[in-house]
Protein backbone atom coordinates (compact mmCIF):
# COMPACT_ATOMS: atom_id res chain seq x y z
CA UNK A 1 0.00 0.00 0.00
CA UNK A 2 2.88 2.31 0.81
CA UNK A 3 4.25 1.81 -2.69
CA UNK A 4 0.97 2.96 -4.29
CA UNK A 5 0.80 6.01 -2.04
CA UNK A 6 4.41 6.90 -2.88
CA UNK A 7 3.71 6.54 -6.62
CA UNK A 8 0.56 8.67 -6.26
CA UNK A 9 2.50 11.37 -4.41
CA UNK A 10 5.21 11.23 -7.08
CA UNK A 11 2.71 11.66 -9.92
CA UNK A 12 1.02 14.54 -8.08
CA UNK A 13 4.36 16.24 -7.46
CA UNK A 14 5.41 15.89 -11.09
CA UNK A 15 2.09 17.33 -12.16
CA UNK A 16 2.47 20.24 -9.73
CA UNK A 17 6.01 21.01 -10.97
CA UNK A 18 4.85 20.90 -14.58
CA UNK A 19 1.79 23.01 -13.66
CA UNK A 20 -0.53 20.36 -15.00
CA UNK A 21 -4.24 21.20 -14.57
CA UNK A 22 -5.83 19.85 -11.41
CA UNK A 23 -8.22 17.60 -13.33
CA UNK A 24 -5.30 16.03 -15.21
CA UNK A 25 -3.47 15.25 -11.94
CA UNK A 26 -6.55 13.56 -10.53
CA UNK A 27 -6.92 11.58 -13.76
CA UNK A 28 -3.31 10.35 -13.41
CA UNK A 29 -4.02 9.16 -9.86
CA UNK A 30 -7.20 7.43 -11.06
CA UNK A 31 -5.24 5.63 -13.81
CA UNK A 32 -2.67 4.50 -11.26
CA UNK A 33 -5.34 3.08 -8.98
CA UNK A 34 -7.08 1.46 -11.96
CA UNK A 35 -3.84 -0.25 -12.95
CA UNK A 36 -3.35 -1.50 -9.38
CA UNK A 37 -6.88 -2.90 -9.31
CA UNK A 38 -6.30 -4.70 -12.65
CA UNK A 39 -3.07 -6.24 -11.28
CA UNK A 40 -4.91 -7.45 -8.20
CA UNK A 41 -7.56 -9.08 -10.37
CA UNK A 42 -5.05 -10.72 -12.75
CA UNK A 43 -2.26 -11.82 -10.40
CA UNK A 44 -2.72 -14.79 -8.05
CA UNK A 45 -2.94 -14.46 -4.28
CA UNK A 46 0.43 -14.16 -2.58
CA UNK A 47 2.07 -12.52 -5.57
CA UNK A 48 4.74 -10.03 -4.39
CA UNK A 49 3.17 -7.15 -6.36
CA UNK A 50 -0.22 -7.80 -4.78
CA UNK A 51 1.35 -8.00 -1.33
CA UNK A 52 3.27 -4.74 -1.86
CA UNK A 53 0.16 -2.93 -3.07
CA UNK A 54 -2.23 -3.75 -0.26
CA UNK A 55 -2.97 -7.44 -0.85
CA UNK A 56 -6.52 -6.85 -2.13
CA UNK A 57 -8.27 -4.76 -4.75
CA UNK A 58 -11.15 -3.92 -2.39
CA UNK A 59 -9.18 -1.14 -0.69
CA UNK A 60 -8.45 0.61 -3.98
CA UNK A 61 -11.95 0.12 -5.35
CA UNK A 62 -13.26 1.73 -2.17
CA UNK A 63 -10.75 4.58 -2.56
CA UNK A 64 -11.89 5.27 -6.14
CA UNK A 65 -15.58 5.15 -5.20
CA UNK A 66 -14.99 7.43 -2.20
CA UNK A 67 -13.04 9.81 -4.42
CA UNK A 68 -15.87 9.99 -6.96
CA UNK A 69 -18.41 10.57 -4.18
CA UNK A 70 -16.34 13.39 -2.69
CA UNK A 71 -15.80 14.94 -6.13
CA UNK A 72 -19.49 14.69 -6.96
CA UNK A 73 -20.49 16.24 -3.64
CA UNK A 74 -18.02 19.10 -4.11
CA UNK A 75 -19.17 19.68 -7.68
CA UNK A 76 -22.80 19.73 -6.60
CA UNK A 77 -22.09 22.28 -3.86
CA UNK A 78 -20.20 24.50 -6.29
CA UNK A 79 -23.03 24.34 -8.82
CA UNK A 80 -25.63 25.19 -6.19
CA UNK A 81 -23.52 28.08 -4.87
CA UNK A 82 -23.00 29.47 -8.37
CA UNK A 83 -26.72 29.22 -9.08
CA UNK A 84 -27.58 30.96 -5.80
CA UNK A 85 -25.10 33.77 -6.49
CA UNK A 86 -26.46 34.16 -10.04
CA UNK A 87 -30.03 34.33 -8.73
CA UNK A 88 -29.00 36.82 -6.03
CA UNK A 89 -27.24 39.04 -8.57
CA UNK A 90 -30.20 38.92 -10.95
CA UNK A 91 -32.56 39.74 -8.10
CA UNK A 92 -30.42 42.68 -7.03
CA UNK A 93 -30.27 44.02 -10.58
CA UNK A 94 -34.00 43.58 -11.00
CA UNK A 95 -34.64 45.36 -7.72
CA UNK A 96 -32.33 48.18 -8.66
CA UNK A 97 -33.78 48.79 -12.10
CA UNK A 98 -37.39 47.79 -11.67
CA UNK A 99 -38.22 51.07 -9.93
CA UNK A 100 -37.43 54.68 -10.82
CA UNK A 101 -34.62 54.97 -8.24
CA UNK A 102 -31.42 53.08 -7.54
CA UNK A 103 -30.60 52.09 -3.96
CA UNK A 104 -28.18 55.03 -3.77
CA UNK A 105 -30.88 57.47 -4.86
CA UNK A 106 -33.39 56.04 -2.39
CA UNK A 107 -30.91 56.60 0.42
CA UNK A 108 -30.02 60.07 -0.86
CA UNK A 109 -33.64 61.26 -1.08
CA UNK A 110 -34.92 59.39 1.99
CA UNK A 111 -35.64 62.61 3.92
CA UNK A 112 -37.85 63.80 1.09
CA UNK A 113 -39.61 60.49 0.64
CA UNK A 114 -40.62 60.30 4.31
CA UNK A 115 -42.20 63.75 4.06
CA UNK A 116 -45.93 63.17 3.72
CA UNK A 117 -46.33 66.10 1.33
CA UNK A 118 -43.64 64.79 -1.06
CA UNK A 119 -43.27 61.04 -0.64
CA UNK A 120 -42.15 58.67 -3.37
CA UNK A 121 -44.54 60.11 -5.95
CA UNK A 122 -43.28 63.64 -5.36
CA UNK A 123 -39.65 62.55 -5.57
CA UNK A 124 -40.43 60.74 -8.83
CA UNK A 125 -42.02 63.98 -10.11
CA UNK A 126 -38.82 65.84 -9.24
CA UNK A 127 -36.72 63.28 -11.07
CA UNK A 128 -38.93 63.56 -14.15
CA UNK A 129 -38.97 67.38 -14.03
CA UNK A 130 -36.92 69.80 -16.08
CA UNK A 131 -36.20 73.29 -14.75
CA UNK A 132 -34.45 76.16 -16.51
CA UNK A 133 -32.56 78.65 -14.33
CA UNK A 134 -31.91 82.02 -15.94
CA UNK A 135 -28.76 83.43 -14.41
CA UNK A 136 -25.99 81.60 -12.54
CA UNK A 137 -25.22 84.51 -10.22
CA UNK A 138 -26.30 85.36 -6.69
CA UNK A 139 -29.86 84.03 -6.93
CA UNK A 140 -29.14 81.24 -9.38
CA UNK A 141 -26.21 79.85 -7.36
CA UNK A 142 -28.12 78.62 -4.27
CA UNK A 143 -31.18 77.74 -6.33
CA UNK A 144 -29.09 75.49 -8.58
CA UNK A 145 -27.42 73.82 -5.63
CA UNK A 146 -30.67 73.00 -3.87
CA UNK A 147 -32.44 71.89 -7.04
CA UNK A 148 -29.58 69.48 -7.72
CA UNK A 149 -29.55 68.23 -4.13
CA UNK A 150 -33.34 67.77 -4.25
CA UNK A 151 -33.01 65.45 -7.24
CA UNK A 152 -34.52 67.50 -10.08
CA UNK A 153 -33.82 65.30 -13.09
CA UNK A 154 -32.83 67.93 -15.67
CA UNK A 155 -31.50 71.38 -14.86
CA UNK A 156 -30.74 73.93 -17.55
CA UNK A 157 -28.79 77.08 -16.76
CA UNK A 158 -28.22 80.02 -19.11
CA UNK A 159 -25.78 82.87 -18.51
CA UNK A 160 -23.18 84.63 -20.65
CA UNK A 161 -20.96 85.84 -17.82
CA UNK A 162 -17.71 84.46 -16.42
CA UNK A 163 -16.77 83.92 -12.78
CA UNK A 164 -15.19 87.03 -11.27
CA UNK A 165 -13.44 87.45 -7.95
CA UNK A 166 -16.10 89.95 -6.85
CA UNK A 167 -18.80 87.27 -7.33
CA UNK A 168 -17.48 84.96 -4.64
CA UNK A 169 -18.82 87.06 -1.74
CA UNK A 170 -22.32 85.78 -2.51
CA UNK A 171 -22.36 83.43 -5.54
CA UNK A 172 -21.59 80.31 -3.55
CA UNK A 173 -21.74 77.78 -6.38
CA UNK A 174 -18.49 79.18 -7.79
CA UNK A 175 -15.01 78.76 -6.30
CA UNK A 176 -11.73 80.63 -6.45
CA UNK A 177 -9.99 78.17 -8.83
CA UNK A 178 -12.81 78.66 -11.33
CA UNK A 179 -12.37 82.42 -11.67
CA UNK A 180 -12.36 83.32 -15.36
CA UNK A 181 -14.39 80.39 -16.68
CA UNK A 182 -18.03 80.67 -17.82
CA UNK A 183 -20.46 80.68 -14.92
CA UNK A 184 -22.61 78.00 -16.51
CA UNK A 185 -19.62 75.66 -16.75
CA UNK A 186 -18.65 76.38 -13.15
CA UNK A 187 -22.22 75.72 -12.05
CA UNK A 188 -22.35 72.48 -14.05
CA UNK A 189 -19.17 71.24 -12.36
CA UNK A 190 -20.57 71.98 -8.92
CA UNK A 191 -23.90 70.31 -9.70
CA UNK A 192 -22.27 67.12 -11.00
CA UNK A 193 -20.01 66.99 -7.94
CA UNK A 194 -23.06 67.34 -5.72
CA UNK A 195 -25.40 64.95 -7.53
CA UNK A 196 -24.24 62.78 -10.45
CA UNK A 197 -27.82 61.58 -11.00
CA UNK A 198 -28.81 65.02 -12.35
CA UNK A 199 -28.55 65.99 -16.02
CA UNK A 200 -27.13 69.51 -16.43
CA UNK A 201 -27.56 71.56 -19.60
CA UNK A 202 -25.35 74.69 -19.58
CA UNK A 203 -26.02 77.44 -22.13
CA UNK A 204 -23.11 79.87 -22.24
CA UNK A 205 -24.90 82.78 -23.88
CA UNK A 206 -27.36 85.57 -23.17
CA UNK A 207 -31.04 84.76 -23.38
CA UNK A 208 -32.33 86.58 -26.44
CA UNK A 209 -35.68 86.78 -28.19
CA UNK A 210 -34.54 84.57 -31.08
CA UNK A 211 -33.91 81.53 -28.83
CA UNK A 212 -36.15 82.19 -25.82
CA UNK A 213 -39.32 80.44 -27.01
CA UNK A 214 -37.63 77.27 -28.24
CA UNK A 215 -35.47 77.03 -25.13
CA UNK A 216 -38.17 77.67 -22.53
CA UNK A 217 -40.63 75.35 -24.26
CA UNK A 218 -38.29 72.45 -23.42
CA UNK A 219 -38.73 72.98 -19.66
CA UNK A 220 -41.53 72.44 -17.15
CA UNK A 221 -40.64 75.43 -14.98
CA UNK A 222 -38.47 78.53 -15.26
CA UNK A 223 -36.62 80.23 -12.40
CA UNK A 224 -35.55 83.78 -13.16
CA UNK A 225 -32.66 85.09 -11.12
CA UNK A 226 -31.19 87.50 -13.67
CA UNK A 227 -30.02 91.01 -12.80
CA UNK A 228 -31.58 93.16 -15.54
CA UNK A 229 -35.12 94.16 -16.47
CA UNK A 230 -34.78 93.52 -20.20
CA UNK A 231 -34.17 89.83 -19.59
CA UNK A 232 -36.90 89.68 -16.92
CA UNK A 233 -39.50 91.05 -19.31
CA UNK A 234 -38.33 88.70 -22.07
CA UNK A 235 -38.50 85.66 -19.77
CA UNK A 236 -41.96 86.69 -18.56
CA UNK A 237 -43.38 87.24 -22.04
CA UNK A 238 -41.96 83.95 -23.30
CA UNK A 239 -43.30 82.01 -20.31
CA UNK A 240 -46.76 83.48 -20.92
CA UNK A 241 -46.57 82.44 -24.60
CA UNK A 242 -45.38 78.91 -23.81
CA UNK A 243 -47.65 78.63 -20.74
CA UNK A 244 -44.66 77.80 -18.58
CA UNK A 245 -44.88 78.68 -14.86
CA UNK A 246 -42.28 81.24 -13.82
CA UNK A 247 -40.75 81.79 -10.40
CA UNK A 248 -38.99 85.15 -10.44
CA UNK A 249 -36.99 86.83 -7.71
CA UNK A 250 -34.97 89.98 -7.33
CA UNK A 251 -32.92 91.64 -4.63
CA UNK A 252 -31.10 94.81 -3.79
CA UNK A 253 -28.85 95.69 -0.86
CA UNK A 254 -30.80 94.23 2.13
CA UNK A 255 -34.12 93.27 0.55
CA UNK A 256 -35.41 90.53 -1.71
CA UNK A 257 -38.72 89.54 -3.28
CA UNK A 258 -40.10 86.40 -4.88
CA UNK A 259 -43.32 85.27 -6.55
CA UNK A 260 -44.72 82.61 -8.87
CA UNK A 261 -46.23 83.92 -12.09
CA UNK A 262 -48.58 81.59 -13.94
CA UNK A 263 -51.31 83.44 -15.89
CA UNK A 264 -52.52 80.14 -17.32
CA UNK A 265 -53.57 79.26 -13.74
CA UNK A 266 -55.14 82.68 -13.05
CA UNK A 267 -52.20 84.59 -11.58
CA UNK A 268 -50.81 87.88 -12.83
CA UNK A 269 -47.68 87.83 -14.96
CA UNK A 270 -44.55 89.76 -14.07
CA UNK A 271 -45.49 92.72 -16.25
CA UNK A 272 -48.88 92.99 -14.56
CA UNK A 273 -47.03 93.89 -11.37
CA UNK A 274 -44.15 95.82 -12.94
CA UNK A 275 -45.62 97.49 -16.07
CA UNK A 276 -42.32 99.19 -16.83
CA UNK A 277 -38.77 99.15 -15.58
CA UNK A 278 -37.99 101.71 -12.86
CA UNK A 279 -35.42 104.42 -13.44
CA UNK A 280 -31.88 103.11 -13.16
CA UNK A 281 -31.04 105.41 -10.21
CA UNK A 282 -33.94 103.95 -8.21
CA UNK A 283 -32.62 100.38 -8.47
CA UNK A 284 -28.82 100.46 -8.20
CA UNK A 285 -26.89 97.40 -9.28
CA UNK A 286 -24.97 95.26 -6.78
CA UNK A 287 -21.77 96.96 -7.88
CA UNK A 288 -23.27 100.39 -7.29
CA UNK A 289 -25.35 99.88 -4.17
CA UNK A 290 -23.80 96.75 -2.68
CA UNK A 291 -25.61 93.64 -1.46
CA UNK A 292 -25.51 91.57 1.71
CA UNK A 293 -23.62 88.35 0.94
CA UNK A 294 -26.07 85.86 2.53
CA UNK A 295 -29.17 87.62 1.13
CA UNK A 296 -29.03 85.90 -2.30
CA UNK A 297 -28.68 82.63 -0.41
CA UNK A 298 -31.90 83.28 1.50
CA UNK A 299 -33.93 84.30 -1.56
CA UNK A 300 -32.25 81.72 -3.82
CA UNK A 301 -33.13 78.97 -1.37
CA UNK A 302 -36.71 80.26 -1.33
CA UNK A 303 -36.76 79.95 -5.12
CA UNK A 304 -35.71 76.31 -4.81
CA UNK A 305 -38.37 75.71 -2.13
CA UNK A 306 -41.11 77.14 -4.33
CA UNK A 307 -39.85 75.13 -7.29
CA UNK A 308 -39.99 71.86 -5.33
CA UNK A 309 -43.50 72.73 -4.14
CA UNK A 310 -44.63 73.62 -7.65
CA UNK A 311 -43.34 70.34 -9.08
CA UNK A 312 -44.62 68.08 -6.30
CA UNK A 313 -47.85 69.95 -5.53
CA UNK A 314 -46.90 70.23 -1.86
CA UNK A 315 -48.38 72.97 0.31
CA UNK A 316 -49.42 76.37 -0.95
CA UNK A 317 -47.18 78.25 -3.32
CA UNK A 318 -46.78 81.91 -4.13
CA UNK A 319 -49.29 82.03 -6.96
CA UNK A 320 -50.91 85.45 -6.77
CA UNK A 321 -48.73 86.52 -3.85
CA UNK A 322 -45.37 88.21 -3.50
CA UNK A 323 -43.13 87.47 -0.54
CA UNK A 324 -40.85 90.33 0.49
CA UNK A 325 -37.94 89.79 2.86
CA UNK A 326 -36.15 92.62 4.65
CA UNK A 327 -32.90 91.24 6.02
CA UNK A 328 -31.86 94.47 7.75
CA UNK A 329 -34.89 94.48 10.05
CA UNK A 330 -35.60 90.73 9.95
CA UNK A 331 -39.09 91.19 8.58
CA UNK A 332 -41.13 89.35 5.97
CA UNK A 333 -44.44 90.36 4.49
CA UNK A 334 -46.71 88.98 1.81
CA UNK A 335 -48.84 91.00 -0.55
CA UNK A 336 -51.67 89.79 -2.78
CA UNK A 337 -51.39 90.46 -6.51
CA UNK A 338 -54.09 90.44 -9.17
CA UNK A 339 -53.88 90.26 -12.96
CA UNK A 340 -54.35 93.46 -14.95
CA UNK A 341 -56.89 93.33 -17.74
CA UNK A 342 -54.88 95.89 -19.71
CA UNK A 343 -51.55 94.02 -19.37
CA UNK A 344 -49.90 93.98 -22.83
CA UNK A 345 -48.51 90.50 -22.19
CA UNK A 346 -51.29 88.47 -20.55
CA UNK A 347 -54.32 90.79 -20.47
CA UNK A 348 -57.47 90.22 -22.48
Amino acid sequence: MTLVLVLAAFLWGVGWVMKTPLKTRWAMIALLLGAVIVLHLVLPNGHPIRDSTGGTAVVWIFAIVAGFLIYGYTYLLSALRARAESTSTLSAETTQHSGPFSDTELERYARHIVLREIGGAGQKALKDASILVVGAGGLGAPALQYLAAAGVGTIGVIDDDVVDNSNLQRQVIHTDPRIGIPKVDSAAMAIKDLNPFVTVKPYNRRLTADIAADLIADYDLVLDGCDNFDTRYLVNATCVTTQTPLIAAALTQWEGQISLYDPNAGTPCYQCIFPQAPAAELVPSCAEGGVLGPLPGVIGAMIAVEAVKAITGAGEGLRGRMLIYDALYAETRSITMNPRADCPVCGG
